[in-house]
C-alpha cells in the first residue's frame, strides 16, 4: 500500500512536469488568442495524458518503490523484517505482484487509450495527405506510378499516374503516357479514376494526343492488392501511436508485402516495444527494491 501511494503521487508529478512546459504552455497561448475555446482546452489537455501515461507508468513504480524502500531501511524496519526470518524476495513478492498489475494496465494504456487518444488529437489539429505507391512487373522494373495529392477513407483526389513505357535506355526510364484525375475511388476489383486526361506519350517523350475519358481503371483485375493497396494510403499518415497492436501487425505485414523495408522495420520494432514495454514495470519493480533497501547509516 505504501508503494502504492508513492506510485500514484510519482505519476501525477510525472504528468504535470512532462505536459506544463510545452503542451500547456501552446494550449494556454491557443486560449489567450482566442484560437480555442477553455472547453477545447481541457479536452485537448485531457487527451495528452494517455500518451504520458504510458510512459510514466515505469517509472512512477521505480520511483514509488524506491522511495518506500529507502525510508523502510532508515527506520530499521527491514532489519526487523529480515529478523523474524522473511527473506528480501519474500519482502519484494507483493511489489512484484503490484508490478504485474501495473504492467497489464501499461499494456492496455499503450493499445488501448493511447490509440484513441492520438487519433482524437489528429482529428482536432487536421494536417495533409499525399500517397505514393509504385506498380511493378513481374521482373521488378516499375511499371506504373501512382501518386495521390488527397484523400479520404472513401475517395482519393487529383491523382496522377505515370504508366512506364517497355522501352529500356542505360540513362533514364520513359513514360508512355500520363494520366490526371481530380477524383476517384475504389471500387469491388479495382480504383476507378473519373474525368481522366490521358497524356500519351512517344519514344522520344513527346505529347502525340491528349484522350478523355469518363472512366479509367488501376490496380485493376486483382481484388486483393486493390484492397491492399488502399490500406496502405490509408495508414501512410498515420502516426504509430494511433494503431492498436492488431493493427500494427496487420499493417507492417503489408508493408513487407509491399516491399516498403524501412517502414516495415519502424513498425516492426514499434510493435516490439508495445509487448516489452509494459514488463519494465516488473524489471522496475524489482530494481527499486533493491536499490531502496539499504543499511540505515549508507
Amino acid at each position: 500500500s505504501q508503494v502504492f501511494g508513492a506510485t500514484i503521487v510519482c505519476l501525477i508529478l510525472f504528468i504535470i512536469v512532462w505536459i506544463a512546459p510545452e503542451t500547456l504552455f501552446k494550449v494556454i497561448k491557443k486560449v489567450l488568442n482566442d484560437h480555442i475555446s477553455y472547453l477545447t482546452a481541457l479536452k485537448l489537455l485531457i487527451l495528452e495524458v494517455p500518451k504520458v501515461l504510458a510512459k510514466a507508468i515505469p517509472v512512477g513504480i521505480l520511483l514509488g518503490s524506491i522511495f518506500t524502500f529507502d525510508r523502510l531501511s532508515k527506520n530499521s524496519e527491514l532489519s526487523i523484517l529480515r529478523g523474524i526470518g522473511l527473506s528480501f524476495n519474500r519482502i519484494m513478492a507483493p511489489v512484484i505482484c503490484f508490478g504485474v498489475i501495473l504492467s497489464v494496465f501499461c499494456y492496455i494504456v499503450n493499445d488501448k487509450l493511447v490509440p484513441i487518444a492520438s487519433q482524437k488529437l489528429g482529428e482536432s489539429k487536421g494536417g495533409g495527405s499525399h500517397f505514393v505507391y509504385i506498380v511493378e512487373n513481374p521482373d521488378k522494373t516499375p511499371k506504373r506510378n501512382i501518386i495521390v495529392s488527397n484523400f479520404s477513407p472513401t475517395e482519393i483526389y487529383d491523382i496522377t499516374v505515370m504508366n512506364f513505357s517497355n522501352e529500356k535506355y542505360s540513362d533514364a526510364t520513359t513514360f508512355k503516357s500520363i494520366v490526371f484525375s481530380p477524383f476517384g475511388k475504389k471500387e469491388k476489383n479495382c480504383w476507378m479514376l473519373y474525368d481522366a486526361l490521358i497524356y500519351e506519350i512517344n519514344d522520344d517523350g513527346i505529347y502525340e494526343n491528349i484522350i478523355h475519358q469518363e472512366k479509367y481503371p488501376i490496380l485493376d483485375g486483382d481484388e486483393k492488392k486493390a484492397q491492399e493497396v488502399w490500406d496502405l494510403m490509408l495508414n501512410t499518415t498515420r502516426k504509430e501511436r494511433v494503431f492498436t497492436n492488431h493493427q500494427i501487425s496487420r499493417y507492417s505485414k503489408l508493408l513487407k508485402k509491399a516491399n516498403f523495408s524501412d517502414e516495415y522495420r519502424y513498425f516492426k520494432t514499434k510493435l516490439y516495444q508495445r509487448y516489452l514495454h509494459p514488463l519494465t514495470c516488473i524489471l522496475f519493480a524489482i530494481i527499486g527494491c533493491m536499490l531502496g533497501f539499504s543499511p540505515p547509516r549508507s
